[in-house]
């Protein structure tokens, strides 16, 4: 098995990852009621300091370090995070809240489709897809896409948090790739 753990081992990248993935679980598990009594209200502390200063700090250290890739997600997935929870409890309209997630979730299919290693690929796509399901929820008015949503959420904070805790562990990064048969080879 491939212990890639080059990739994303920098303790800037690692902090940023459990901020990530902590607050990604608790957003998501707010929205999703399966724990009683606990909705996305109570994840706004967390929202706010951990995944808004926390991570926004963890991406100007990153960028301060020459990590172009890090330092971008983790600065404005943080802008995200302190916007959202500043916000939280405002009346808005539902079309104003869901073009909100709308535009983030443009931003985390951006981080996606910019590459980087298989981990920080798959948080960014379950997230953005997250963010697509609630969007669609607050312009359509529905509770039941926006607990779908919310499950997208809490499985990219999984990711993120297992990617941190691998780095951190050694555990394995990457998916091994498959050998050709004998005699076959790559082109290109």
């Amino acid at each position: 098995m491939d212990n890639d753990v080059s990739a994303g081992s920098s303790t800037t990248t690692i902090a940023g990852r459990l901020a990530l993935g902590v607050t990604l679980l608790a957003f998501g598990l707010g929205y999703t009621d399966l724990i009683d009594g606990v909705t996305a209200a109570d994840a706004v502390s967390i929202a706010h300091y951990v995944g808004g200063v926390a991570l926004f700090v963890a991406g100007l250290l990153a960028l301060r370090d020459r990590d172009a890739a890090a330092g971008t997600a983790y600065t404005v997935l943080g802008a995200f995070w302190f916007t959202w929870a500043v916000s939280a409890g405002t009346q808005v309209s539902d079309n104003a809240a869901g073009l909100f997630l709308l535009l983030f979730a443009l931003v985390a299919l951006s981080l996606t489709l910019a590459g980087g290693d298989q981990l920080g690929q798959g948080t960014y796509g379950l997230f953005c897809v997250g963010l697509v399901l609630m969007a669609v929820a607050r312009f359509a008015d529905s509770d039941g896409l926006t607990k779908v949503g919310g499950w997208f959420a809490v499985a990219a904070g999984a990711v993120a948090w297992y990617a941190a805790t691998a780095a951190l562990a050694h555990w394995p990064t990457a998916v091994p790739r498959r050998a050709a048969r004998p005699g076959v080879t790559a082109t290109g």
